[in-house]
């Protein structure tokens, strides 16, 4: 953990980004400090939609007492299929100054939280490090989780440093054609492997105390119809050029909701073979940690959610 007068160092140098901000890979270098925005139509004040002790994420994550999760409105990606599209597309949520977001920290603390789990963070990071600054001034110390879609920039992780304990990373694609036609996102594949390696370099592989995670990174690949997520590509990179001791949250819960239904390789639940097939790549790649999700049951409707049924992946 970094000291306070750093902490505040990569608060300032933040928020002097938010000029011509350039906090993710889109670069839209608007100055967000006299309301400008692009995409993320984020301003300069957080935006956040709740905040909870969350028992649905991966079990090292939400242990017995819950995660502290923050859900921040707004997304720098567009994905047609999003889950939570009401918040990260429509923006639902309420504005809050920055010693407001450290008081939810504070909290989250005190209502006995395992971790600060901060989702969907990208757009707000230096309000995020100043409301870390307001709170660890006041006695805050949970490790803190950055939950995150992938698509980082370098040199914004890079103000992390000794700051984000846990990277729970999405890896979406293997392909950059998919990215771009389910997230409205440009070279996706390079991007998010910079940034994962990045994160490792950080933080390393996942270490677990007495059942919780304290710090490592935790790589997520969610299935999608007919090999849209490009699995195969995903999970030799995460052997080959990350670890093969990283642990991996495989995902079945895709449904197909939002935009999907304009899609229709992508309009259904993915099969209970597309799932096993993620499976076998797991061992072909010598991927033995992490967690598995339920499989697909033919005929099921019902939501499987982040309810992870397995603690092993073998």
């Amino acid at each position: 953990m970094i000291s306070l007068e750093k902490l505040s160092e990569r608060a300032a140098q933040a928020y002097s980004r938010l000029k011509n901000c350039d906090l993710c890979p889109r670069l839209c270098g608007n100055d967000r400090t006299k309301g400008q925005t692009a995409i993320c139509r984020s301003g300069e004040n957080p935006r956040v939609y709740s905040f909870f002790l969350h028992h649905g994420e991966e079990p090292v994550i939400s242990g017995f007492q819950g995660s502290g999760t923050i859900f921040f409105s707004r997304c720098t990606m567009r994905c047609v299929y999003c889950q939570n599209y009401q918040i990260s597309q429509n923006g639902e949520g309420e504005e809050v100054s920055v010693e407001k977001l450290g008081m939810i920290m504070l909290s989250l603390a005190d209502d006995g939280a395992h971790n600060l789990n901060l989702v969907t963070p990208t757009h707000f990071l230096p309000q995020i490090l100043k409301a870390l600054l307001y709170a660890r001034q006041a006695g805050f110390g949970l490790p803190v989780i950055y939950n995150t879609s992938g698509y980082e920039s370098v040199e914004s992780l890079r103000l992390l440093e000794g700051i984000i304990d846990i990277y729970l990373v999405d890896l979406r694609y293997g392909d950059n054609k998919a990215a771009a036609r389910y997230s409205r996102v440009k070279n996706y594949v390079e991007v998010n492997r910079a940034a994962v390696k990045e994160m490792q370099r950080q933080v390393g592989v996942l270490e677990i105390d007495k059942g919780l995670a304290v710090r490592g990174v935790i790589a997520r690949h969610l299935i999608l119809p007919a090999n849209k997520s490009g699995t195969e590509a995903v999970l030799r990179f995460i052997s080959e050029e990350i670890s093969p001791e990283t642990y991996i949250s495989l995902m079945s819960q895709y449904h197909p909701v939002h935009r999907a239904t304009e899609f229709p390789e992508i309009n259904r639940k993915i099969t209970f073979e597309e799932y096993s097939q993620g499976r076998k790549l797991l061992k072909k790649y010598r991927l033995e940690n992490g967690w598995l999700q339920a499989p697909p049951v033919a005929g099921d409707s019902e939501f499987l959610g982040t309810n992870f049924k397995s603690k092993s992946l073998t």
